[in-house]
């Protein structure tokens, strides 16, 4: 827990003892149901409290606490002896008065009571508090806003690799299969960033957001695993078998893919073989391509009145070779269809839609290098979009968008 000097004058000269309380199964009584209890309820909710909560009213996700059996609400105003056998108070209404009396009634009990209206009356303060792991971090000023500021800066940079705890928390052999996002180094998941500063051995792919191998220490041991397309590339069972040497010898493995390790990317071959290897695997979901790199460019995958589905397909095998898509049916379906990896065979494609009933005006954006600082989009229609991307030179990786949400912005 970290302390600092304090800047707020209600609460100057008075230093706080700072004390994990383990509250599992323990009453604790939350008079008030307003914005500060929601922002409270979960952390007293994660550490397994017996939540009594009092008040007349409540918003509507505290509300949904309650219905979901994470606290008991009673639904009245503060009285004397609700604090009875209670072990932690929280206060958090809007009325000084009922404020004073939940806190006095405390003071007779000895039992500890935090106020959100005045830090200085009471015995104990909330301490902006963040996770990252299995660590704790809560940072106390007597200034809310300064510890907020602290406690973020803390908890940015243990979940991003800047504060340097590798060797407090080195991880087992095994293997991570991490989904790094559709490109943007910033949309990696926070647990896929925290397990690539864990890592012995990174094993990258070409889509795998690069900036975020530069900030990987110097004994990190990185692998290109890349696949160009037509060029060269590292066949898959090679890729497999780097993946369990290395964690046979000891290493902590992160297979660092492109987008969500299962859209598409081969995840569910790497995972069945490190199984059967005997070796155990971490699997952390990605921001797929799919759905955030039309996002990116203003394009809902979905949008009311317009789509009731989508559908991502596969497009590396052409609609005449041995593809497995029913194009037929997705030709007559009247969503929205995303083609991954489709750029050389868009003009065989949309004839085979067009073929089977598609309008031959459907709308269609490509999306290049989507969410990177290379990102570009152009439209065409089924009709056109062949053509189009000849003439404009594009290039994998891109995105390829059928149907009416490409203009629904206009």
């Amino acid at each position: 827990m970290t302390t600092a000097p304090n800047p707020h004058p209600s609460t100057e000269g008075r230093t706080p003892y700072p004390v994990g309380l383990l509250l599992t199964g323990r009453r604790v009584v939350v008079v008030g149901g307003g914005q500060v209890a929601q922002r409270r309820l979960p952390a007293l909710i994660a550490a397994g409290a017996d939540i009594q909560l009092i008040s007349p009213a409540t918003t509507p996700a505290v509300q949904a606490m309650a219905d979901a059996g994470e606290l008991t609400w009673h639904r009245r105003g503060y009285a004397e002896g609700d604090l009875a056998d209670t072990w932690y108070v929280l206060v958090a209404t809007d009325d000084p008065a009922v404020n004073t009396a939940v806190s006095a009634e405390a003071e007779r009990l000895r039992v500890f009571c935090a106020r959100s209206d005045d830090a200085s009356a009471a015995t104990a303060w909330t301490p902006a508090s963040g996770r990252d792991g299995g660590a704790t971090v809560s940072v106390l000023t007597g200034d809310p806003r300064h510890s907020a500021a602290l406690r973020n800066a803390i908890v940015e940079g243990l979940r991003d690799g800047s504060l340097a705890t590798r060797q407090f928390r080195a991880r087992g052999a095994g293997v991570a299969l991490v989904g790094g996002g559709p490109g943007d180094p910033d949309l990696i998941t926070v647990r896929g960033r925290r397990l690539l500063a864990d890592a012995d051995v990174v094993v990258a792919d070409r889509l795998a957001p690069r900036e975020l191998l530069a900030e990987l220490p110097p004994h990190v041991e990185v692998i290109d695993a890349s696949k160009i397309p037509y060029g060269r590339y590292m066949a898959q069972e090679a890729i497999n078998q780097t993946l369990i040497d290395h964690a046979k010898a000891g290493k902590f493995v992160v297979r660092l893919k492109g987008g969500d390790p299962y859209v598409f990317g081969r995840g569910g071959e790497e995972l069945l073989a490190c199984v059967e290897a005997g070796i155990p695997v971490t699997v952390v979901p990605g921001i797929s391509s799919s759905i955030s790199v039309p996002a990116a460019v203003g394009i809902p995958v979905t949008h009311r009145g317009m789509t009731h589905e989508f559908t991502v397909i596969s497009g590396h095998v052409g609609p005449d070779e041995r593809s497995l898509t029913n194009w037929e049916a997705a030709a007559r379906m009247t969503g929205t269809l995303v083609l991954l990896m489709a750029v050389d065979k868009i003009g065989a494609i949309a004839a085979k839609l067009v073929e089977h009933g598609r309008p031959s005006d459907t709308p269609v954006a490509v999306v290049q290098e989507g969410t990177t600082a290379a990102q570009r989009r152009v439209d065409a229609t089924l009709a056109t979009v062949g053509a189009v991307v000849t003439a404009e030179g594009i290039k994998p990786p891109a995105v390829i968008v059928i149907g009416d949400v490409v203009h629904v912005l206009g």
